[in-house]
């Protein structure tokens, strides 16, 4: 019942993951509650979404949604800063950072809630020096963050991506995808060499996670930004409250 529980737990992130991030959100508890140590848990956790990861960036890759100029800047500055966030994870005051991501996607939720135009249609930048620096300063920046925290990576992407190039939601959620792969790969490295990853557990859940990644990218890629964005802005608001909620019970 365990495995059939986590197994339905990770078809269910992974296919929100996929189209708009977050699925941290339903994964990671799952875990938790199927008994898991922390470490066990996010690291088992990193194996599956790294799994499903990998399915929809092939698909968006395959699809034309990325952009693959823009991703040979992004991707290795995002494998470094994932590097660093993982060796640096443990002498970095969790609590303060968790403040601070709770304001930063709060923000990002209500002000997509309450801009119509955000993300809807494209309106393409040029690309100039002065976007390739700051995207990289978002590849680093929110590898780092993956590495170290995780939840809400694959939506501040999405969010940096849109305003930076002016992206549509769902060809900035194709580019997120694929920078949020390499993050996902350096991080699961480090779990593995420190052998925190259950495979009774982790192997059945990834094939759910292929199966839900495969099918949310489908969804996304028919169905476009009507759909992504509502998705984007529920699982920002979602994070937002587990967040406030985590520093809430801390004070208790």
């Amino acid at each position: 019942m365990t495995i059939i529980f986590l197994c339905i737990a990770g078809f269910l992130a992974a296919f929100v993951d996929s189209i708009a991030g977050g699925g941290g959100l339903i994964s990671v508890p799952a875990y938790y509650m199927a008994g898991l140590p922390s470490h066990m848990a996010l690291g088992t956790n990193k194996f599956s979404a790294t799994c499903a990861s990998l399915t929809s960036s092939i698909k968006y890759l395959k699809s034309g949604h990325t952009n693959k100029k823009l991703l040979k800047y992004a991707l290795p500055f995002t494998f470094i800063g994932a590097c660093i966030g993982v060796t640096t994870a443990l002498q970095i005051n969790e609590k303060a950072l968790s403040s601070i991501i709770l304001v930063m996607v709060m923000i990002i939720g209500v002000y997509s809630l309450f801009s119509k135009s955000v993300g809807m249609k494209e309106n393409l930048k040029t690309v100039n020096s002065k976007r390739i620096i700051l995207l990289v300063i978002l590849a680093v920046t929110l590898g780092f963050y993956d590495g170290f925290f995780g939840p809400g990576t694959g939506s501040f992407l999405i969010f940096g991506l849109i305003h930076i190039f002016g992206f549509e939601f769902k060809r900035a959620g194709a580019n997120a995808r694929v920078m949020n792969f390499v993050s996902n790969i350096a991080s699961l490295f480090l779990y593995a060499i420190n052998m925190k990853i259950n495979l009774y557990y982790g192997i059945p859940v990834a094939i759910f996670s292929i199966l839900g990644a495969r099918l949310g990218t489908s969804f996304a890629l028919k169905k476009g930004a009507k759909v992504i964005k509502p998705i984007f802005v529920t699982m920002s608001l979602l994070l937002s409250l587990k967040l406030l909620l985590v520093d809430v019970l801390k004070l208790l």
